[in-house]
């Protein structure tokens, strides 16, 4: 039996978790969340990296659906409703092969039963406008865990790209963990600055994920996870869920992305601009300096530093698909998972860490999140705090 015929093998008992998947939003552009037109029931290779097919190929068993929104909405809160609300409509619509769940329990269950579990994952404190009375909301809604930034900093904690704002985190970006604490909210510290990643260990009593981060010692982005927080995964519990993005996992892409952008920025772009100018200089640069391509291995490479580092028991998965315009190759969408667990076998991976990789140690996480808020709802009342308040 090859290393792929083991790994499909494996999946089929321990299929994966993965963090982090943003076709809510893919549906959203493409085709205003019009399921007719990107129907996941079949091939959407085409346009998507997700589809169910695929994910089924992929050995998925669970995902936490990303409900994300730009953090330059003009109304952050209605289109986190929206983006809720297509993942709904998915699980009404496919309903023998998605599962609504919302604990580790129902992870389990639908496992059980043959199919994907669903859960939401809001992607950018921006998702709750200052206020922790919509952090609750929600959490009634369904989400599981909030990503405290995105790409920009938020008035309670500074993300990893951007500058430095209130050092990390600040008085009522504390009030934020500890409510997501009381709710069983998973903290999520993918896209925050390292700073904001050791305050909220300092402050978090449950364990913490990183939905869709690398490792920083093996690629130096500052998306990734520095040494020093990965040392601090086992006594908080929490687990790192390594991503696909090439450039946050292959330094030459790192060094090659920060060089397109510095030619946009010359020529007076924002390296963010998607204009049609903007782009045609792209991809003249793109012509003339190739991009760098990151492969199956150099994921593999960030997993092996983040299990000598944090200890298997504190790893996961997630890809990002659908959220990024580039994929490694043999990682080209979500049926590439068992390439990836196929080069972790012949690296010399137990299937009992390959279980916990996949499975085990997502649904454990997020089962401890709910012991800590059991607790903690029997002697702390909802929080009411305000930024002003705490931070004035």
């Amino acid at each position: 039996m090859t290393s792929l015929d083991q790994a499909r093998e494996l999946l089929r008992e321990f299929p994966v978790v993965d963090g982090h998947n943003d076709l809510p939003w893919a549906l959203r552009e493409q085709v205003s969340y019009d399921l007719d037109a990107r129907d996941v029931a079949v091939d959407q290779s085409a346009h998507l990296h997700t589809d169910i097919p695929r994910l089924r190929a992929g050995g998925v068993g669970a995902q936490f659906w990303s409900v994300y929104v730009r953090a330059d909405a003009p109304d952050p809160v209605p289109a986190t409703l929206e983006q809720i609300d297509c993942v709904r409509q998915l699980l009404d619509r496919y309903p023998a092969d998605l599962a609504p769940a919302l604990t580790a329990a129902d992870m389990e269950a639908a496992r059980r039963e043959g199919r994907i579990a669903s859960l939401m994952g809001a992607e950018g404190g921006h998702s709750i406008a200052n206020s922790l009375g919509t952090l609750r909301g929600l959490y009634d809604l369904g989400v599981r865990y909030l990503t405290l930034t995105h790409n920009f900093n938020v008035a309670w904690a500074d993300s990893a790209t951007d500058e430095p704002g209130v050092g990390g985190l600040s008085e009522f970006g504390r009030e934020v963990v500890r409510e997501m604490n009381r709710l069983g909210m998973l903290v999520d510290l993918s896209h925050v600055a390292a700073t904001t990643m050791r305050d909220a260990l300092d402050t978090s009593t449950a364990p913490v994920i990183f939905s869709h981060s690398s490792a920083r010692a093996v690629c130096d982005h500052p998306r990734n996870i520095p040494d020093d927080v990965l040392e601090r995964l086992p006594a908080n519990g929490g687990v790192a869920m390594v991503t696909f993005v090439p450039k946050f996992v292959l330094q030459a892409a790192v060094d090659w992305t920060a060089a397109a952008d510095e030619n946009l920025r010359a020529h007076g772009f924002h390296h963010l601009d998607t204009s049609p100018e903007a782009m045609k200089l792209h991809r003249a640069f793109e012509e003339s300096r190739p991009r760098p391509v990151a492969t199956v291995a150099t994921v593999a490479d960030h997993l092996d530093h983040m299990r000598e580092v944090a200890g298997v028991d504190h790893l996961g998965i997630g890809g990002d698909y659908d959220g990024t315009a580039f994929t490694p190759d043999g990682l080209d969408d979500v049926s590439g998972y068992p390439r990836l667990i196929a080069e972790l076998l012949d690296r010399g991976w137990s299937r009992a860490d390959l279980a916990k990789l996949t499975w085990q140690n997502a649904v454990r996480v997020l089962g401890a999140a709910e012991d800590v808020a059991r607790d903690l709802r029997a002697t702390r009342a909802p929080s009411n705090a305000t930024l002003e308040a705490l931070d004035g």
